[in-house]
């Protein structure tokens, strides 16, 4: 069967609960919604400057120092699998997708992919994340995304904690009604060492990032752990405030 991508549009899914969600309203008390299109192309994902608050479990407004957004890998493309079983199990989760419109066998279809192939995000402690990552009869191919390091002089390594601005940057830029924005496992140093900048206004506002040209256009990019990279459409300097 012969399938051809003809075009791409953006979808942002995150479920916190049990219900399903199309992401966190910016600056506001978490909604319960349906999955729903946006406009995006590719790649791309957007979080708003928004308080934590605003993406941690609807059902309550605590925020404790131990809770964290974690990156989790899967295998063989199951994160949506492992994604709905942590959702219908009371557990909080991120999963960034795009609707890719495919021709096959002369029709076009659509289809719902992940935006950072085998990897979602989960919220809670350490221990809470884990009893879905350790639990090997229901997700045997779930497991944390670590962070190696060196520790007397061996390699250590622990869960991959990824901040809460990064994260809302990054649903900020998958929210955003905007054809041009770009998610990549590539690195691009530029967004590693330029300005640091928050923006202003228009549909990327709130995402704090580092500045820089890319494909022609002035962007912010938003480096995710060591997982992605974010980047936005073209941000006019007007429209950026300049961070130390």
């Amino acid at each position: 069967m012969n399938i051809d991508e003809i075009n791409t549009r953006g979808v942002d899914s995150c479920l916190t609960g049990k219900t399903p969600c199309a992401g966190l309203t910016p600056a506001a008390s978490p909604e319960i919604k349906t999955p729903q299109r946006g406009a995006d192309s590719q790649t791309g994902v957007s979080t708003e400057n928004a308080p934590s608050q605003t993406i941690i479990n609807p059902m309550t407004t605590e925020k404790r120092p131990d809770r964290h957004w974690y990156a989790l890998r899967t295998t063989y493309g199951r994160e949506k699998k492992a994604y709905d079983y942590i959702i219908d199990n009371n557990g909080i989760a991120f999963y960034p997708t795009i609707i890719v419109d495919k021709l096959v066998k002369g029709r076009i279809k659509s289809f719902e992919v992940s935006r950072i192939p085998n990897i979602f995000f989960a919220y809670g402690t350490e221990a809470e994340v884990g009893r879905f990552v350790f639990d090997n009869v229901n997700l045997p191919f779930l497991r944390f995304y670590y962070r190696h390091f060196s520790r007397n002089n061996e390699i250590a390594h622990e869960p991959l904690i990824i901040p809460d601005k990064q994260m809302e940057s990054l649903r900020i830029v998958c929210a955003a009604e905007s054809e041009d924005t770009i998610i990549t496992t590539a690195d691009i140093p530029k967004f590693r060492t330029g300005q640091r900048v928050r923006v202003l206004d228009g549909p990327f506002a709130g995402v704090e990032g580092r500045v820089g040209r890319y494909r022609g256009q002035q962007r912010v990019g938003v480096v995710i752990g060591d997982v992605a990279t974010a980047v936005t459409a073209y941000i006019p300097k007007g429209m950026m405030q300049k961070l130390e």
